[in-house]
């Protein structure tokens, strides 16, 4: 009959020797999909298949990643069309991901929370995240002693996203009371006679006041300006911002969020009160930031890297594949494998 029979150039179930699933590997972390397929001269998906094995081979047993984990940062991004998303986690001492999964919500982050031993649970102390309800949620249910961080690219966004929506309740008040003004006669107006006009308001707005002091144009300092001078309401809501902002580079955040936060509810500007309930809201995880200087940055900047692997295989068809691509380019087991492929290729 048919015998298998193990050889030293080869793994089991493979059609491919050893240094040619290496040379794949190597290229599939540099290349596009259509270069990858090309130089070897095999298929995308047989690609992913060598992909997925060699995942399985170099981590038989992913739960040992958990161990030592301390400060991790939890957030998910999208991965195709159609809502669909992945939740990602990272350990912010390595900077590497230690656990990634399809989907995202209370169910699957439960999947991560249930692979840690009670020890592994108990050794995280520090947790990063937006401040998305279902993440704090399980958390609290999963870990006892440890503090929440919303970082302040999260919080200076909300506070950009009040700003803006009070930028357009201003063009909308400036374009109603155009409407309601009783249209005058051609020709000059009479000296001494105020005009209102929608051109006053200028589009580029929108980029000064969301952008950083220290990054503003000259043209972008002459439009704050402009804003200071004939739309107050709006610079008074961009001298909030930048007062929010300045919260975490305090000495004394306590107290520079609280003076804050009183600022912010008797503004009588709708869209900073609602954004002042929403920041009291998350005061605790805030001052934790604060306190213990953790950005969620680093998952940012993988998230941003778990984009470009997509883009590069125009989309993965299978959702394995796409998980053991993230973890071989994102984690340790790149380092175990390219090495050894360096020095002997048959060491592989």
């Amino acid at each position: 009959g048919v015998l298998s029979e193990a050889v030293p150039w080869a793994y089991h179930n493979s059609r491919f020797t050893k240094v040619f699933e290496a040379h794949a590997i190597f290229f599939a972390t540099r290349l596009t999909k259509t270069d990858v397929a090309d130089t070897p001269r095999i298929d995308w998906r047989t690609v992913g298949e060598i992909i997925k094995r060699c995942k399985d081979r170099i981590d038989p047993d992913h739960t040992l990643r958990y161990d030592g984990l301390v400060r991790i940062g939890i957030d998910d991004t999208s991965y195709k069309k159609g809502h669909k998303y992945l939740t990602v986690i990272v350990d912010h001492d390595t900077s590497e991901v230690v656990w990634c999964h399809k989907g995202h919500g209370k169910e699957v982050l439960r999947l991560f929370f249930e692979e840690l031993t009670k020890d592994q649970r108990a050794s995280i102390k520090l947790v990063s995240a937006d401040g998305a309800r279902w993440i704090a949620e399980v958390c609290d249910e999963y870990l006892e002693d440890y503090d929440r961080c919303i970082d302040r690219y999260h919080v200076t966004s909300w506070c950009i996203e009040a700003l803006d929506e009070l930028r357009k309740e201003v063009w909308r008040d400036i374009k109603s009371k155009e409407k309601e003004a009783p249209k005058r006669d051609r020709g000059r107006p009479l000296k001494g006679v105020e005009v209102t006009r929608s051109s006053d308001y200028q589009k580029p707005f929108k980029y000064s006041l969301g952008k950083n002091p220290d990054h503003l144009t000259e043209n972008q300092k002459a439009t704050l300006l402009l804003i200071e001078k004939k739309h107050p309401r709006l610079y008074r809501a961009y001298l909030i911002k930048e007062s929010l902002r300045a919260v975490f580079d305090s000495e004394d955040p306590e107290s520079s969020l609280k003076a804050w936060l009183n600022w912010a509810s008797h503004s009588k500007l709708r869209p900073i009160v609602e954004l002042s309930k929403k920041i009291r809201k998350h005061k605790e995880a805030i001052l934790a930031t604060c306190h213990h200087r953790l950005s969620n940055a680093r998952i940012e900047a993988i998230n941003n890297k778990i984009k470009v692997i997509i883009r590069k295989a125009y989309g993965f068809r299978n959702i394995d594949n796409l998980l053991a691509m993230i973890m071989i380019t994102c984690s340790d087991l790149y380092k175990q494998i390219m090495p050894a492929y360096r020095l002997d290729p048959y060491a592989l």
